[in-house]
């Protein structure tokens, strides 16, 4: 698969035809996808050698958009806000979830 992109990222999040949500879903996607490839160890990533990126498998693309969805939504890491005397609590990016590290993992190379 290709390297994930900001219109697939908008398109999780339901919003497909914001711009502003995109252009910041590309300032963090070579980021999300940079850590996610150390974490496993280049694993599932192959080199393409037309461009001379490294492009994930399918698996690893979909942890990348989701990845990416949450710090993308929230990049400020703001908990709570109150609006009108209501609180209302966001999506932080703190690291990847248990479904994202489990499909990860299946790529990461691990003691023996």
């Amino acid at each position: 698969m290709a390297a994930p992109t900001a219109d697939q990222v908008a398109a999780f999040l339901g919003e497909p035809d914001d711009q502003r949500l995109k252009a910041a879903a590309a300032v963090h996607l070579p980021i999300v996808a940079e850590l996610i490839r150390e974490y496993t160890r280049g694993r599932g990533f192959t080199r393409n050698q037309a461009t001379q990126l490294d492009e994930p498998t399918d698996g690893i693309a979909a942890v990348i958009v989701s990845a990416t969805a949450r710090l993308t939504q929230n990049p400020q890491g703001i908990i709570t806000q109150s609006v009108n005397g209501a609180s209302i609590r966001q999506t932080v990016f703190e690291g990847l979830s248990l479904f994202e590290q489990t499909v990860l993992n299946n790529y990461r190379r691990r003691a023996s």
